[in-house]
């Protein structure tokens, strides 16, 4: 059974993300741990800033399920009511649906974005470098790669791209009116900064200054967009001459606290300051909104503009879930062959075995032939037994892509006594 168990900018907000995020973090080896869970035969752990998901597959009636979720739960110190208010379980089909959704950018604050199928495509290197992976994730992780890039090249869902990087900007253009002549600090200088970069520029920003702990990649990403580049010890500094700080690192603590937000305001003379934080965990001090002339905007307040900038592609969007719906019915068609393989595979081996000893008992007739009749007669009856088991196990794997395939591998096992 595939289960998929977890919380996402949905169902927990950005403080139980937050904790939770945190809490699977200090495991040293998070796959060993998931395994060691009762019931749990594959299991892969998925964590953005948007979600935290787990996915395994399970012995049926094993307790796999409870399993997890308590398993979540402790990992991220939810409270029993926290947990059943933000903790979503999803088995077979249904988290099947799930993560082909997610993978294919469906299920993103916003939609179309191409960082996520990335960040799944990492979850599972990381997941079958460490051995916790097998046939059942394996061929379900290279569908749901399928599936994202059927929905990127047949439908019209990644057309003008968006990112939470891109609601930011968005963001700070209805701020002001128009990026030109604005400063605009960006602290940080990963994926997610580089991507705020790209955008700002492209929406008429011409003033960029990089803060990151890392001098060179801070230089770097600041040259690439002819920008200039400081270190976080001189962040007061270009706090005090920016107009617009975005912040995304992957710092476990604040960058900017409320002491250092005060500071700046001192030498600003009342002019306005913007914050806009789409790190997680949150790398600007929530106190910081209370500050006089300070406006501070998180990634959950980037919904609003993330709804309009979706709207163009709600059209598409019923393409992609039709493409969606197609590779889950193909996966689970596979999924449901598989159970009939085993018997299959036994069905062959006692006709195979029953041949053999057959062919064993007629020997001391079979050796008075010559040997090119003595071949003929092996292959006839090879024919004859394989003529004869095609019909049950073509009907056994034919049946199982449609149904659920249980009471007919049980009728065969029984037919032909195969568990005896």
């Amino acid at each position: 059974m595939i289960v998929l168990v977890g919380l996402n900018h949905k169902t927990a907000p950005l403080a139980v993300r937050e904790r939770l995020f945190a809490g699977c973090q200090d495991l040293a080896d998070l796959p060993a741990d998931l395994l060691s869970q009762g019931g749990v035969r594959e299991a892969m752990y998925l964590s953005t800033c948007n979600r935290v998901e787990l996915l395994a597959s399970v012995e049926e009636d094993s307790g796999a399920e409870t399993a997890l979720t308590d398993y979540l739960a402790r990992r991220g110190a939810l409270r029993r009511e926290e947990a059943e208010s933000c903790l979503f379980l999803y088995r077979d089909e249904e988290a099947i649906r799930h993560l082909f959704r997610v993978t294919s950018s469906l299920d993103s604050l916003v939609m179309g974005e191409a960082q996520i199928l990335g960040q799944v495509k990492d979850a599972y290197r990381q997941a079958l470098a460490k051995n916790a992976t097998g046939v059942a994730l394996n061929r379900l992780l290279h569908r749901a790669f399928r599936t994202a890039k059927r929905v990127r090249t047949e439908t019209g869902i990644a057309a003008n791209p968006v990112s939470v990087s891109f609601a930011a900007v968005e963001l700070a253009k209805k701020i002001f009116g128009t990026l030109a002549g604005k400063k605009l600090l960006v602290i940080g200088a990963g994926e997610m900064a580089e991507l705020t970069c790209t955008h700002l520029i492209g929406n008429g920003a011409e003033e960029i200054t990089v803060a990151n702990r890392s001098a060179a990649q801070g230089t770097a990403l600041a040259e690439k967009f002819h920008g200039r580049a400081v270190s976080l010890t001189a962040l007061d500094e270009a706090l005090g001459d920016a107009d617009i700080v975005i912040s995304s690192t992957g710092a476990p603590s604040y960058i900017v606290t409320e002491a250092m937000a005060s500071r700046c305001l001192r030498k600003r003379k009342n002019r306005l300051l913007f914050f806009i934080d789409i790190a997680v965990p949150r790398d600007i001090d929530p106190a910081v909104d209370a500050l006089e002339n300070v406006f501070l905007y998180n990634i959950d307040d980037l919904q609003g503009i993330v709804d309009e900038n979706i709207k163009n592609r709600r059209r598409e969007a019923l393409r992609a879930e039709a493409i969606v719906t197609e590779e889950v019915a193909n996966y689970l068609n596979w999924l449901r062959e598989l159970e009939a393989v085993p018997t299959i595979v036994s069905l062959r081996s006692k006709a195979d075995g029953i041949v053999r000893r057959e062919l064993e008992k007629a020997g001391y007739w079979l050796t008075g032939l010559p040997e090119g009749d003595r071949e003929k007669v092996e292959a006839l009856v090879h024919g004859i037994v394989n003529k004869i088991l095609h019909a049950p196990m073509a009907v056994m794997k034919e049946e199982s892509a449609e149904f659920a395939s249980q009471d007919i591998v049980a009728a065969a096992r029984q037919l032909f006594r195969l568990d005896d």
